[in-house]
Protein backbone atom coordinates (compact mmCIF):
# COMPACT_ATOMS: atom_id res chain seq x y z
CA UNK A 1 0.00 0.00 0.00
CA UNK A 2 1.21 3.45 -0.77
CA UNK A 3 1.51 5.64 2.58
CA UNK A 4 3.46 8.87 2.45
CA UNK A 5 4.18 10.68 5.23
CA UNK A 6 4.89 14.50 4.45
CA UNK A 7 8.24 15.87 6.20
CA UNK A 8 6.39 19.23 7.33
CA UNK A 9 3.32 17.51 9.13
CA UNK A 10 1.87 14.77 10.45
CA UNK A 11 0.11 13.58 7.71
CA UNK A 12 -0.55 10.27 5.15
CA UNK A 13 -1.85 9.77 1.75
CA UNK A 14 -3.45 6.38 0.79
CA UNK A 15 -4.47 5.26 -2.23
CA UNK A 16 -8.19 3.95 -1.56
CA UNK A 17 -10.61 1.64 -3.44
CA UNK A 18 -14.32 2.38 -3.08
CA UNK A 19 -17.42 0.14 -3.14
CA UNK A 20 -20.57 2.18 -2.46
CA UNK A 21 -23.83 0.77 -1.44
CA UNK A 22 -22.48 -1.71 1.08
CA UNK A 23 -24.74 -2.67 3.69
CA UNK A 24 -22.27 -0.93 6.32
CA UNK A 25 -18.92 1.15 5.87
CA UNK A 26 -15.71 -0.69 7.08
CA UNK A 27 -12.36 -1.28 5.99
CA UNK A 28 -12.17 -4.33 4.02
CA UNK A 29 -8.52 -4.37 3.43
CA UNK A 30 -5.77 -4.15 0.91
CA UNK A 31 -6.00 -4.47 -2.60
CA UNK A 32 -3.25 -3.89 -5.06
CA UNK A 33 -1.55 -1.45 -3.43
CA UNK A 34 -4.73 0.44 -1.84
CA UNK A 35 -6.91 0.28 1.13
CA UNK A 36 -10.16 -1.04 0.41
CA UNK A 37 -13.34 0.68 2.05
CA UNK A 38 -17.12 -0.52 1.78
CA UNK A 39 -19.46 2.41 2.32
CA UNK A 40 -22.91 2.45 2.66
CA UNK A 41 -23.54 5.63 0.71
CA UNK A 42 -24.65 5.56 -2.54
CA UNK A 43 -22.43 7.19 -5.45
CA UNK A 44 -24.60 9.85 -6.22
CA UNK A 45 -24.21 13.72 -5.96
CA UNK A 46 -21.19 13.60 -3.48
CA UNK A 47 -22.99 11.52 -1.11
CA UNK A 48 -20.25 8.48 -1.27
CA UNK A 49 -17.30 11.16 -1.05
CA UNK A 50 -19.27 12.74 2.38
CA UNK A 51 -19.53 9.26 3.96
CA UNK A 52 -15.96 8.58 3.17
CA UNK A 53 -14.47 11.60 4.88
CA UNK A 54 -16.73 10.95 7.98
CA UNK A 55 -16.14 6.94 8.18
CA UNK A 56 -12.16 8.01 7.83
CA UNK A 57 -12.71 10.66 10.33
CA UNK A 58 -14.56 8.35 12.63
CA UNK A 59 -12.00 5.40 12.30
CA UNK A 60 -8.61 7.48 12.62
CA UNK A 61 -9.76 10.05 15.38
CA UNK A 62 -9.32 13.22 13.28
CA UNK A 63 -11.38 16.21 12.42
CA UNK A 64 -13.40 15.84 8.84
CA UNK A 65 -12.13 18.87 8.10
CA UNK A 66 -8.25 17.09 8.47
CA UNK A 67 -9.00 14.66 5.24
CA UNK A 68 -9.23 15.90 1.82
CA UNK A 69 -9.63 14.13 -1.30
CA UNK A 70 -6.80 14.61 -3.41
CA UNK A 71 -7.83 12.92 -6.83
CA UNK A 72 -10.71 10.74 -7.99
CA UNK A 73 -13.66 12.67 -6.46
CA UNK A 74 -15.76 10.81 -9.51
CA UNK A 75 -14.24 7.50 -9.47
CA UNK A 76 -14.24 4.17 -7.38
CA UNK A 77 -9.90 5.11 -7.20
CA UNK A 78 -9.22 7.65 -4.62
CA UNK A 79 -6.33 9.31 -3.35
CA UNK A 80 -6.53 10.75 0.14
CA UNK A 81 -4.88 12.63 2.59
CA UNK A 82 -5.31 12.55 6.02
CA UNK A 83 -3.90 15.39 8.62
CA UNK A 84 -2.81 15.13 12.38
CA UNK A 85 -2.54 11.21 11.88
CA UNK A 86 1.31 9.92 12.21
CA UNK A 87 2.02 6.87 10.00
CA UNK A 88 2.20 4.55 12.77
CA UNK A 89 -1.15 5.42 13.92
CA UNK A 90 -2.54 4.94 11.09
CA UNK A 91 -0.78 1.18 10.51
CA UNK A 92 -1.94 0.39 14.08
CA UNK A 93 -5.60 1.25 13.31
CA UNK A 94 -5.90 -0.74 9.97
CA UNK A 95 -4.64 -4.22 11.71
Amino acid sequence: MSIHKSEHEEAVIINVRVITRASKSEIVGIHDGALKIRISAPPVDGAANVEIVRFLAKTFGVSKSDIFILSGETSKNKRIKIENLSKSSFEEKIR
